[in-house]
């Protein structure tokens, strides 16, 4: 799937989404990625969603966002209430849904000038 970004922004936009791979400014990436729009794009250690950890989240809240979105790889998928303590307990709201649906949210959420964070899960489909 391709998806059409704001050129002019200077924002990190996805530009794609597919089996195995997600592409931040026409750059493919076949690993998990923490994105907001005006930071750097990070590799998250995170090789699938049964694999989360509370420092996972504890990562994402570090970085202080006004909103989350969770990528939860190839389905929507709902983390214990003792992972997401991290996002609760610094008051960070968060949406949780599947990958492909996360990186459109994003996409949004961004073109409105939102300062939100994207963890993503990256699965072959």
């Amino acid at each position: 799937m391709k998806l059409q970004s704001d050129p002019h922004s200077g924002a990190n936009t996805i530009t794609g989404y597919g089996d195995g791979y997600v592409e931040i400014n026409k750059t493919p990436y076949s690993h998990a990625v923490l994105l907001s729009s005006d930071g750097e794009i990070l590799e998250w250690p995170v090789k699938s969603f049964d694999a989360l950890t509370t420092a996972d989240f504890s990562q994402m809240a570090a970085i202080k966002p006004e909103l989350i979105i969770i990528g939860t790889g190839t389905r929507q998928r709902f983390p214990g209430p003792e992972l997401l303590k991290p996002l609760i307990d610094a008051k960070i709201g968060f949406e949780i849904m599947n990958s492909q649906a996360a990186c459109r949210t994003y996409n949004i959420l961004v073109g409105e000038g939102r300062q939100v964070l994207l963890a993503l899960i990256v699965e072959a489909l």
